[in-house]
C-alpha cells in the first residue's frame, strides 16, 4: 500500500467514476482499476460495489475511505511542517566544547545565533579534548569545537579562534614583571596544571626541560578554579590569554608569554562531513564565521580568526 493508490482510491471515490479518477490522476482506467485490485488483495476485503455503470463503496470502503483521508491528511501536515522548517527552523543542535570556550568563545556566537534562530535549542556538552572529537565522530554531538586535531577524511575542521597560552601568576609575584618566561624560570614554584587536554600535553613537553625541578600543587579541571586560586596565592598556572584578560586587566593578575618560541593556541568548529546539516546547523556556521569577521572589523583582540582548512 503506498499513498499513491490512497489518492487514486479517494478520487474514484469523490468522482463516483474510474474513468473520471483515471482522467485527474493522469492514467489509463486500466491502471487505476489494478491499483484497487491491489488495495482489495492486501486488505483482503471488497471496496466497491460495481452496479452495471454505477459504482457505490462496500461497509468496508467505507471504513477504508476514512482513514485513507486521515493518512493523507497527516501527510500534508507533515510536508507542510517540513516546509515551515525552512522558513522558521526549529529542534536543537549540541555543541561539544571545554568550560573556557563555552564561557570566552561562545556566548557571543549564542547570542548572535539565537536572534537569527530563536527557534531552536542550543545545548552544550561540557567535554575535553579528544572527548570533543570522539562525540562528533559518534554522532553525540553536532559541533565540537577543541583544539586544532589531526586531520581526519571524516571531519570537516574549520579554523575559528587563536590566543597565546601564558603563565599566569598574582600581580605582586616575582615573575610578573618578567616579559617572557621560560622553563627554567618557574623550576620550584608551586604549579597548579591543567588536568587533562591538549594544553596539558604541550605544557607537560614544555616543562620537560625541568622535570626534577617541577612542584606539581594541584591539577584542576576548572577554568575559573584556576584562575581563583591564583589570585589567593596557592600557586601559579598556565592559561589562554583570552580566559583571564579582564583579570589582568584590572590587575589581580599578571600573564607572561611562554619562550623561548610562543605557544599558540588555536581552536577549530569541527563537524561531520556526511552528516546532513539543517538550515539550523549551516546557520550555527554562518554565525560562527560572522562573528570571527565582526571582532577583526572591530579592531578587538583576535577571539576568532575565520578560515579554511
Amino acid at each position: 500500500m503506498d499513498l499513491d493508490q490512497l489518492h487514486t482510491f479517494l478520487e474514484i471515490v469523490r468522482l463516483k467514476s474510474f474513468s473520471k479518477a483515471a482522467q485527474t490522476c493522469y492514467r489509463t482506467q486500466p491502471a487505476i482499476s489494478a491499483q484497487v485490485r491491489q488495495l482489495e488483495q492486501e486488505l483482503n476485503a471488497t471496496l466497491f460495489d460495481r452496479l452495471g455503470a454505477r459504482i457505490s463503496l462496500t461497509v468496508a470502503g467505507r471504513i477504508f475511505a476514512e482513514h485513507a483521508e486521515q493518512i493523507l491528511a497527516l501527510r500534508r501536515r507533515a510536508q507542510d511542517a517540513i516546509n515551515e522548517l525552512e522558513k522558521v527552523p526549529r529542534g536543537e543542535l549540541l555543541i561539544a566544547a571545554n568550560e573556557g570556550t563555552c564561557i570566552y568563545v561562545l556566548p557571543g556566537v549564542f547570542a548572535e545565533f539565537k536572534t537569527q534562530f530563536p527557534n531552536v535549542q542550543l545545548h552544550v556538552d561540557r567535554s575535553y579534548g579528544s572527548r570533543v572529537v570522539q562525540a562528533v565522530l559518534d554522532n553525540l554531538a553536532d559541533f565540537g569545537i577543541a583544539q586544532m586535531p589531526p586531520p581526519d577524511r571524516k571531519l570537516q575542521i574549520v579554523k575559528i579562534h587563536s590566543d597565546e597560552i601564558n603563565l599566569l601568576v598574582p600581580s605582586t609575584h616575582r615573575l610578573a614583571s618578567h616579559k617572557r618566561i621560560t622553563a627554567a624560570d618557574i623550576a620550584g614554584e608551586q604549579l597548579l596544571l591543567p588536568k587533562t587536554g591538549v594544553t596539558r600535553s604541550r605544557l607537560n613537553a614544555w616543562l620537560d626541560t625541568v622535570h626534577d625541578g617541577l612542584n606539581v600543587s594541584m591539577e584542576l579541571d576548572s577554568t575559573e578554579m584556576i584562575k581563583r586560586f591564583v589570585m589567593a596565592e596557592l600557586g601559579i598556572s598556565f592559561l589562554a590569554a583570552s580566559h583571564c584578560r579582564e583579570e589582568v586587566a584590572s590587575g589581580k593578575l599578571a600573564a607572561i608569554p611562554l619562550g623561548p618560541e610562543p605557544m599558540i593556541r588555536r581552536l577549530a568548529l569541527i563537524y561531520r562531513k556526511d552528516k546532513s546539516l539543517s538550515k539550523a546547523a549551516l546557520g550555527f556556521i554562518q554565525v560562527t564565521l560572522d562573528h570571527a569577521g565582526n571582532q577583526i572589523r572591530a579592531g578587538s583582540p583576535p577571539l576568532l580568526r575565520a578560515s579554511g582548512t
